[in-house]
């Protein structure tokens, strides 16, 4: 397998082939296990064209595939996309977008030119002043005309230890800033960040009818039977109002009737719902419709 492959850690030099921007956003990130979609909150810390690094609320493994949510600052759609677990430390995650439109490629140049790039990471700085101590003591190590009492070898030893300080004074200020991200990712995480993409959710300037966006309909999920239902002998039809956007994507709902359980699944299918956009005077509109799912044994 793939996963068991992939290095889960990358303590060498940078391999960044595109530069990152800093983005500090509430994003979902969804996995399909024993065909059941489960959800991820999380945070992002930087994006570029080819990936995003973010902090999550559970585990992922490296060579899983997920699908992303995440809105850009001022960006009108959010950025909805598959990707591919390339990096897994911790709630510390690096993700390789796949099959990014050339819409969505554009919408990223057009955020990332107005912020800078990120930094060079800190692991990478003490890895390179590492081999420059390396390289300091290389040379330091040939021949010399010092005198007798092994004076050049005191010499060594010292430009040695200092160079260990310094290392060692740069890895704890990486793990001080990680630490830091870390926890402010996670305070903002447990401060409502459903509330704020909800907030973020633009108003429908029309309702349309259950038929009319039916046959707009071009990618359909079907919804997994929970067990839990399925032994509960739970059936019925569930109705829910959802908000399209202007991309076609579904970008809210909520039920409005039958149990929790049953209304659950059909949220975890909708969200990969997709239509062609609905157009009004030839411009794409975000509606408001209702739709239904049927759960039958």
């Amino acid at each position: 397998m793939a996963a068991e492959a992939q290095a889960h850690g990358w303590g060498g030099a940078s391999r960044r082939r595109v530069p990152r921007f800093h983005l500090q956003a509430p994003l979902d990130v969804t996995v399909l296990r024993s065909g059941i979609p489960d959800t991820v909150p999380g945070r992002s810390l930087n994006v570029c064209e080819r990936g995003i690094g973010a902090v999550l609320a559970g585990e992922l493994v490296p060579g899983e595939a997920v699908g992303i949510e995440v809105r850009l600052p001022q960006a009108p759609d959010t950025l909805r996309t598959r990707a591919m677990v390339r990096y897994q430390d911790s709630l510390r995650c690096g993700l390789e977008f796949v099959g990014l439109s050339v819409e969505q490629r554009t919408a990223i140049r057009e955020w990332a030119k107005a912020v800078r790039p990120d930094p060079e990471t800190s692991a990478t700085a003490a890895a390179k002043t590492e081999k420059q101590d390396s390289g300091g003591a290389g040379e330091s190590a040939g021949p010399s005309s010092g005198g007798p009492g092994g004076e050049p070898g005191k010499s060594r030893k010292k430009r040695g230890g200092f160079g260990w300080t310094i290392f060692l004074f740069l890895a704890a200020i990486a793990v001080a800033v990680f630490w830091w991200k870390w926890n402010r990712a996670w305070e903002k995480l447990e401060s409502g960040v459903s509330h704020q993409e909800s907030a973020s959710v633009e108003k429908p300037q029309a309702q349309v009818s259950a038929e009319v966006m039916e046959k707009l309909l071009v990618h359909r999920v079907e919804p997994v039977y929970p067990a839990a239902a399925r032994q509960a002998n739970l059936e019925g039809t569930i109705a829910l109002d959802i908000v399209v956007g202007r991309d076609g994507s579904v970008v809210s709902m909520h039920p409005l009737n039958g149990p929790d359980v049953l209304a659950k699944a059909a949220m975890d299918a909708l969200r990969w719902w997709k239509f062609q956009p609905y157009r009004v005077n030839g411009e794409p509109t975000v509606v408001e419709t209702t739709v239904a799912v049927e759960f039958k044994k």
